[in-house]
């Protein structure tokens, strides 16, 4: 018996997906995004002179404003501390939130959204390798502060003994962005509600302040997230042909189509009842009773 190859075309439809399935998928691959990213060699002595250049860099185009707004908002406490807490949790919070909607109310988009994140944060592992970068909080002789070491902020990567157990000269691009972006773009081309939309579209903006706030990136390290999240989009549409907003919200679950066929009572044919009755009466006018014999 010769088993069936699934088509190329098949491997593309939107699939109903699995949770226990997207659970493991999830955990496994971020598992091996960290481990990959902390796998970089940390090049310190490259990173700083990376760094140098980006700040002298956005000095030459006039925007090199990340210092000032540092220590701006470090000024303020309870909202410095604030954006600490956002830059720690936020990120994952809201992604898998988002990831979480998509699997309830949109099955039929989920797959391609989630390899448009996917797709997004396995090329940022490409400029961790080749550009290493230190954050602003870490550059040598700079002004700017280093608010979560200064305020102490539990459950960050970059303070206490979390420190050393993430790479902390991999801040080009920013992921931070990548993935807020992913999921401001996904609320807003997907949710009705308007405050739904307002909030997505808010959402990479504040995500934008608070880490240049914080010191942790650059503003150009967001432009490499953006262009991470470009990547991630066309990856996508390549694979399915289409926008993940623009697929079927819903998927029929495997052969329900088929069963549908099979219940359907047969499709008249037309004349089918015209011919049945002439071809009746031409039955009884050759009858023995209707020629009177």
């Amino acid at each position: 018996m010769r088993i069936p190859r699934p088509s190329l075309r098949s491997l593309r439809a939107p699939r109903r997906p699995r949770l226990w399935f997207e659970i493991l998928l999830i955990a496994v691959s971020y598992w091996l995004y960290s481990l990959v990213r902390n796998a970089v060699p940390e090049q310190k002595a490259a990173a700083l002179r990376n760094a140098d250049w980006i700040w002298s860099l956005e000095h030459t185009v006039g925007l090199a404003f990340e210092e000032s707004v540092n220590q701006a908002v470090n000024s303020v406490t309870w909202l410095i501390v604030g954006m600490n807490y956002y830059y720690a949790t936020l990120h994952f919070v809201i992604t898998i939130g988002v990831l979480v909607w998509l699997f309830r109310r949109h099955p039929g988009r989920y797959a391609a959204t989630r390899l448009v994140l996917f797709a997004t944060t396995a090329v940022a592992l490409l400029g961790y390798y080749l550009f290493p970068l230190a954050p602003p909080r870490l550059m040598n002789g700079g002004a700017f502060i280093d608010t979560v070491m200064l305020h102490q902020t539990w459950g960050s990567m970059a303070s206490g003994n979390f420190k050393h157990m993430s790479n902390q000269y991999a801040a080009m691009p920013s992921m931070h962005i990548g993935w807020s972006l992913w999921c401001g773009l996904t609320i807003c081309a997907l949710a009705t509600a308007p405050w739904a939309r307002i909030l997505g579209a808010l959402y990479p903006v504040a995500t934008l302040v608070v880490i240049v706030a914080t010191a942790n990136h650059f503003w150009l390290d967001a432009v490499g997230g953006m262009a991470c999240l470009a990547f991630g989009l066309a990856v996508s549409y390549a694979w399915y042909g289409s926008l993940p907003h623009r697929l079927p919200k819903r998927v029929q679950h495997p052969g329900g189509g088929r069963l549908r066929a099979l219940r359907r009572p047969p499709a008249p044919v037309p004349g089918a009842p015209a011919r049945a009755a002439q071809a009746q009466a031409q039955a009884q006018a050759g009858s023995p009773a209707a020629s009177g014999e």
